[in-house]
Formats: structure tokens, C-alpha cells, sequence
């Protein structure tokens, strides 16, 4: 997964662009993308897609020739969607199109411009204070014209219709935790994912626009979508943090509710601001999805600035996140209703040779109490999930003990 970051760190993204098309092409690497191409000026919701920006160069040179502020070092120099520019200026001229954080002055920050046609550069605020008044050469190699938003899902196909929304957007340039580490942790669930029960369905595209240009299109389909989370900022060495869907007890909060319990973590409740968890929760649509990060939307120092680089996300952090979301997999794989066939007075259990089949192992105390919970609240109202929640035990351990007392005939699964 850091490798995978590593590689795309480089690219320009923004929120359409050849960018976001050679980043979508390295994860075809890794999986079976369909890729849209939506054209400027459609209509999605109460939006228009914009036009298409793609940038060559740009650069601040002074008059002996050396790039004072250069896009080839780094493509945060640039703001976003910033409009062609090749102008001589002094500068105080200059001034009002440089962004810095006087705060940071080591740190480059991030900056666009997608919807008003202007242009900018960024740096950090030591290299503004080390300029002379000029003259400079500005120029900023850059279309700004007709063209597509590209967006791409990948589905694994379930035993059933009912779907889990994974969504990552893809509109960054060279941020390493905040999208980068999202998309590799991302594929690499994909990756994982074998014959499910329930059909995945991965959505990378550009934030905002991007939700909401998918959302336009798949009004039919969101019906579909039982779970869902938006997955961002998800390398970091900060604890995991996991924001709540706009209804606050739908079943992914549930979930993770379950699965964060056992690693340090923070669990907020939903608020209309962050990622695209807003769009997918707008009160139109109301799905079912919540945030999962790491350190959230702009709560590490280095977020939205050069300092968001390589060594800001560790491997360590990706597979923590990789395990958490594949736990929450385990309880939405696993998750249903079963009905006690032999509910009055407990069952024999040795003689069906169920206390002998965990016995020596080094949890047979949980797994027979595991067995106990099950077989109590299995009265067609529990599922499994709330038996887990009640009892306090490891979802995976009330999973196994529900398959082996349905293995001994004593239970019978309800439902799908």
C-alpha cells in the first residue's frame, strides 16, 4: 500500500484532468475499473460539470534565470484550475496571486480556485520573505477548457443485490494521507474481497462534484446500498477516528461502533462538513454512510500542505486501517437473525459433541459462552450483531459458535 501511494504521489490531480486518468490508470493495475467520462456542462443535481483543467508547467523565474517557485519541484506550487498566465511583473504585483502560511513558514500550503477563473501560486512564507522586488517572469502553462469529469468503480458481486458504498475521492495532487492512502487502502480491500455475500461497490472519483456527479446517475441504484463509508486521510499515525451517517443508528454505525472498540479510536457524530459522507447523506438521499479516517478532516498540522508527504503515512497505519475495515466486512459478511430450534431449557451441548470440539483451545471459556449468548438471544428478534454488543464478546467468536450450533442442528439462519 505505501508503495502504491509512493507511485501516485507525483501526479497532478485535481478534479478533472489527465491527472485524475493516469492515477485511476495505475489502480486499473490493481483492479477491474469501469471508467466514466461525464462531459463539461452536464447537469448532476443542482451542479453543471465544470470544464476540464490540465497543467504543463508553471513557474516563477527571476532575472537570472532561476525558478523561484516551481511546479517540476512540486505541484502544490500551483493553485488549482489556476487560468494560462505569461506575464513580466515586479513583485508587489505579484503579491496578490501568492499564497503562504505565515504561521508555518516551512510549508508549502494547498490551494484552488475550481469555480472563479483566476490564478495563484503557493510557497512557503521563508521563500516569499527571501524574494527581491523583481522583475519576474510568471507563467503558468495550463488549459482551462471543454472536456470530461472522470470518475471509476470497481464491484465485487455478491450472492445479493444489497450493496456496500465504498468512496474515495481522487481530486488531490501531491497529498500522501489526505486521498492517497484512502485509494491504496481501498484497493487493497477490493483486492481481498472473494465470492461476498454482499456486492462491494468502490467508487473513486473527484470530491464533491464527483459524489454528486455519481449520485446524479445512479439514482436507481442507491436504493440499492445498505452500508456505506467514505474512506480518507487513512495513513497517519493518529488513532482511527469514524464519523457517524446523517441517521446516527443505521447499521454501518453499528458496525464500526463494534469493531473500533478493541483499538483506540474516537467515534463522532455526524455534522454536514468533511468529505463526501455529506453528499451521500444529503436529506434527498439519506444513505446509510459514515467516515472512516485516521486523524480527521483538517485535524493534523500538515493537512492540506507540503508536510502531508511520504513520510507523514506509514505502512504500519494503512494495515491498521486495512484490518479495521476488513473486521467490519467480517460483521457485515456474517451479520443475520437465527432462530432457537430447541428453546426450552438449555440444550445438551456434549452430546452433540459441541463442548468437546472447542475444548484445549485457548478461548473455550469464550466460545462457550459464545455458544450460551447465541443460543438465548437466537429467538429470531437478535442478530448477531446485537449479541456481540450484549455479551461483550468478539463478533467473530459469536460467528463461529452460530455456525456450529447450526452445523449441530440447533439453529436455523432466518432470511438471506
Amino acid at each position: 500500500m505505501h508503495a502504491l501511494v509512493a507511485r501516485l504521489y507525483p501526479l497532478c490531480r485535481s478534479i478533472t484532468g489527465d491527472g485524475v486518468r493516469a492515477t485511476l490508470g495505475i489502480l486499473a493495475e490493481h483492479l477491474d475499473l469501469d471508467v466514466h467520462e461525464v462531459p463539461t456542462g452536464t447537469q448532476v443535481l443542482d451542479w453543471a460539470v465544470p470544464k476540464e483543467w490540465n497543467v504543463r508547467d508553471a513557474y516563477v523565474m527571476d532575472a537570472d534565470g532561476a525558478r523561484v517557485v516551481d511546479f517540476r519541484r512540486s505541484n502544490l506550487h500551483v493553485v488549482g484550475y489556476s487560468v494560462p498566465v505569461s506575464a513580466t511583473m515586479t513583485l508587489a504585483e505579484l503579491r496578490p496571486h501568492l499564497h503562504t502560511l505565515p504561521e508555518r513558514p516551512g510549508l508549502v500550503p494547498y490551494r484552488t480556485a475550481y469555480y472563479a477563473e483566476t490564478w495563484g501560486f503557493c510557497l512557503s512564507q521563508s521563500t516569499l520573505d527571501g524574494l527581491g522586488e523583481g522583475p519576474y517572469k510568471v507563467v503558468i502553462d495550463s488549459t482551462l477548457a471543454d472536456g470530461h469529469l472522470t470518475y471509476a468503480e470497481h464491484v465485487v458481486r455478491g450472492r445479493t443485490t444489497d450493496e456496500v458504498l465504498i468512496s474515495c475521492h481522487t481530486c488531490h495532487p501531491s497529498l500522501a494521507n489526505d486521498n492517497l492512502a484512502g485509494l491504496a487502502v481501498a484497493t487493497a480491500l477490493a483486492s481481498r474481497l472473494e465470492r461476498p455475500r454482499l456486492t462491494y461497490r468502490f467508487v473513486f472519483a473527484p470530491g464533491t462534484i464527483g459524489a454528486i456527479t455519481w449520485l446524479a446517475r445512479n439514482r436507481e441504484r442507491v436504493s440499492r446500498i445498505r452500508h456505506g463509508l467514505t474512506l480518507a486521510c487513512a495513513g497517519d499515525r493518529g488513532p482511527l477516528t469514524y464519523k457517524r451517517s446523517r441517521r446516527g443508528d443505521a447499521g454501518i454505525d453499528r458496525v464500526m461502533a463494534h469493531v473500533l472498540r478493541e483499538r483506540p479510536h474516537t467515534i463522532t457524530d455526524f455534522s454536514p462538513y468533511g468529505y463526501d459522507e455529506r453528499q451521500y447523506c444529503s436529506p434527498g438521499f439519506d444513505l446509510p454512510v459514515g467516515s472512516l479516517t485516521r486523524t480527521p478532516y483538517a485535524g493534523y498540522p500538515e493537512y492540506h500542505t507540503s508536510g502531508d508527504d511520504l513520510d507523514l503515512v506509514s505502512p504500519e497505519s494503512m494495515a491498521d486501517t486495512l484490518e479495521a475495515l476488513w473486521s467490519a466486512v467480517e460483521v457485515l459478511e456474517g451479520d443475520g437473525r437465527y432462530l432457537n430450534l430447541s428453546p426450552y431449557g438449555e440444550p445438551q451441548l456434549g452430546r452433540r459433541g459441541l463442548y468437546g470440539s472447542i475444548g484445549g483451545r485457548s478461548d473455550t471459556k469464550q466460545a462457550q459462552m459464545a455458544m450460551l449468548w447465541v443460543l438465548n438471544l437466537s429467538d429470531g428478534a437478535h442478530c448477531l450483531l446485537d449479541v456481540a454488543d450484549r455479551s461483550g464478546l468478539p463478533f467473530r467468536a459469536v460467528a463461529e459458535a452460530a455456525q456450529a450450533l447450526e452445523a449441530a442442528g440447533l439453529l436455523k439462519r432466518e432470511g438471506a
